[in-house]
């Protein structure tokens, strides 16, 4: 279950999106007294986080986590916590509070444990969910051709993340689950470019999910995803 929302260039897409998440956080925080924001690395968001630091909104009651993480430390570059602490903990949302995935765990297979206890610190559902997708058709760290992939997809695993190995990218990874993925009151798919676009169309595509594990989020049938893409 999925909606396309098409812009004509960058800027008027993240202007739309940050507008919509911040009122999301702010209805979030008026209905239950906090909100959770699930984010997601990589370059494409980085235009988004700077437009969204500045929303004013109470983001003192606001928790911040990661889709997924790299098993680096927060100080390297290829790090999604430094992406966030560099992008988004800045301007008006230096306030929130952010909880990293990564531990002290020298292997993510070792650290899911520790990072099952820091997920219990955010508000779940997550309000709300920016997803992102790679040319191979992942999302979050769920990669074709992982091995754990059937069981980071079982909606019956009772697991909220779990540690990935991808075939085709550096770095072990920690990734949210699908069905956490799922529960997320809002979800939204940001990708730019025409490349992005036709990996899209495929994925929308008929052929196993397994192939193209952003699949198992457009093809849900109780959760409405948002995809917001611009040229």
């Amino acid at each position: 279950m999925y909606k396309i929302n098409e812009f004509p260039d960058r800027q008027t897409l993240v202007n739309a999106l940050s507008d919509e998440i911040a009122s999301l956080l702010a209805a979030g925080i008026e209905k239950k007294g906090r909100a959770s924001l699930a984010v997601s690395g990589g370059s494409t968001p980085v235009a988004l986080f700077e437009e969204l630091s500045s929303k004013d909104i109470p983001w003192e009651k606001v928790v911040i986590f990661l889709v997924d993480e790299r098993w680096v430390e927060p100080t390297d570059p290829d790090s999604n916590e430094k992406l966030v602490r560099d992008h988004l903990l800045g301007n008006r949302a230096a306030a929130a509070t952010f909880i990293g995935m990564k531990n002290s765990a020298p292997t993510a297979g070792e650290g899911e444990a520790g990072c099952e206890e820091q997920l219990k610190k955010v508000p779940v559902p997550f309000d709300v969910l920016i997803l992102g997708m790679g040319g191979d058709g992942h999302t979050a760290s769920l990669f074709p051709g992982a091995k754990k992939l059937p069981a980071a997809t079982d909606m019956k695993s009772g697991r909220t993340c779990m540690a990935l190995a991808p075939l085709t990218a550096p770095h072990e990874r920690m990734s949210l689950t699908l069905p956490v993925i799922l529960s997320a009151g809002n979800i939204f798919l940001h990708i730019v470019g025409p490349e992005k676009k036709k990996v899209l169309e495929n994925a929308l595509s008929d052929g196993p999910p397994e192939e193209m594990p952003i699949r198992f989020v457009l093809r849900n049938e109780e959760k409405p995803v948002n995809v917001y893409w611009a040229p």
